[in-house]
């Protein structure tokens, strides 16, 4: 396992003990996490809550390897079945997304991991950084939980360059065995 992540978990555990296994699949998994909700919690769906074109700033051009000014497609969104389960933030460089991919993803109901099976973009996943954070206020307010939050950023790198960058959030208080 990658030492991003391995150092990240165990910097994690230091602050609040054990993790479930759930938990740190859902931080570790290179693959899709939708699909990972799919088997724990039965088909999710996506509740968009921004869905935006912006132009890029200094950190979206650097977290995107992209110039600033660049159009960036910035997704907020909520993974849920009957509660929420993953709060996500991502960011797209909109001239490397070809079109059918961009209807898909401007129709906003569609997980990111679904959209890249549906056009079968070969791609993997990078992950940047695994924590545990202060849960914001937002963060309080969508899941209804005050419990610190565990969170992880990753690339989907798609032809050696960065096709997303993704934030993935979630009260420690779920997936516990």
């Amino acid at each position: 396992m990658d030492e991003v992540i391995l150092n990240g978990i165990k910097e994690i555990e230091k602050n609040l003990g054990s993790l479930s296994s759930a938990q740190k699949i859902l931080l570790a998994t290179d693959g899709s996490v939708t699909t990972i909700l799919d088997v724990l919690k039965g088909h999710v769906k996506i509740r968009t809550l921004i869905q935006e074109l912006r132009e890029a700033d200094e950190e979206m051009a650097n977290l995107l390897q992209v110039e600033r000014g660049d159009a960036v497609n910035y997704r907020v969104v909520v993974i849920e079945r009957d509660e929420p389960l993953i709060h996500a933030v991502s960011l797209i460089p909109v001239e490397r997304l070809n079109n059918d991919f961009k209807e898909d993803l401007i129709r906003a109901d569609i997980p990111i991991g679904r959209i890249l099976k549906k056009h079968q973009i070969e791609s993997r996943r990078e992950i940047k950084s695994v924590a545990v954070e202060k849960s914001s206020p937002e963060m309080v307010e969508i899941f209804n939980d005050e419990s610190p939050v565990l969170s992880r950023t990753y690339h989907i790198i798609h032809q050696d360059q960065v096709l997303v960058w993704i934030k993935e959030t979630f009260p420690s208080s779920l997936f516990r065995e």
